[in-house]
């Protein structure tokens, strides 16, 4: 019997298992998949170890304890439904974007259901999760599906409503730190540093600095204080950002991506 069993064997499915099984958390004879794409299948055996089934899993649903559904949203029903007898007893960890709990439970007939959004820096091990579970989940399941994404990352367990926000900060928000690194490199370039050397100093700038606010528990407006010297370059650079409203136009940006969200959701 397999503990899990994902269900959809993509990158972000990749990195959950790659993550389970590097941490401890599962060895790879308790975990299994299914993905009727044999190069998708080939890729993430490759990443993790686990086997990967091909053809109808009817059997390896039946048998397992959990299952984890990594499907893309607009053909979820098509790839649950037809094991919907064999689903509704089972806890359901879905990391399907936008597909409500209740939608997840009409698809799989299951009441235990834990939805959950995880971003693209899972990939590397330093993943941001929040995830949200149906009443009828056990204290007990919700510890196993915070163990599952804590072996990627980080992860909060949140109310459902929040989820729209999680995806518009830490599920979108990779997209705009790259946006930020780029632009950080440009300006490094315009200077007069060669391409490689710009994007490899900024991209290790945001690393550390992000690691300067987990690690020292200070408020980025403190650390920020400590960088910026009265008069100095850091003092004219962020009059530079203040001026062209920085900070309010990322927060317009998440506004924006949680309500889109939203809007994905009721469609």
């Amino acid at each position: 019997m397999k503990k899990l069993y994902f269900i959809g064997s993509g990158k972000m499915a990749a990195a959950i298992a790659g993550g389970l099984v590097k941490s401890g958390c599962f060895h790879p004879g308790e975990l299994g998949a299914f993905d009727p794409d044999a190069n998708a299948a080939k890729l993430f055996s490759s990443a993790s170890g686990i086997e990967v089934d091909t053809t109808d899993p009817a059997k390896k649903i039946a048998g397992a304890e959990n299952i984890l559904v990594a499907v893309k949203p607009q053909v979820i029903g098509a790839a649950l439904m037809p094991y919907q007898a064999l689903l509704k007893d089972k806890l359901i960890i879905s990391i399907a974007a936008g597909i409500s709990i209740a939608r997840l439970q009409e698809i799989t007939g299951a009441a235990r259901i834990i939805r959950v959004m995880p971003n693209t820096p899972a990939l590397v091990g330093r993943g941001a999760s929040g995830y949200a579970a149906s009443e009828s989940v056990t204290i007990e399941e919700k510890a196993l599906a915070g163990q599952i994404l804590s072996s990627f990352g980080i992860a909060m367990e949140l109310k459902e409503n929040d989820l729209d926000a999680v995806t518009a900060l830490s599920g979108s928000g990779p997209a705009y730190v790259f946006e930020f690194i780029q632009a950080l490199a440009d300006g490094g370039v315009a200077e007069g540093l060669p391409r490689n050397t710009a994007l490899q100093l900024a991209a290790q700038t945001v690393i550390g600095a992000a690691e300067m606010v987990l690690q020292t528990g200070i408020h980025p407006t403190t650390l920020k204080d400590q960088v910026t010297s009265p008069g100095g370059t850091t003092s004219r650079a962020l009059e530079v950002l203040a001026a062209q409203a920085f900070s309010g136009t990322v927060i317009k940006a998440v506004r924006a991506a949680a309500e889109r969200s939203r809007e994905l959701g009721k469609n």
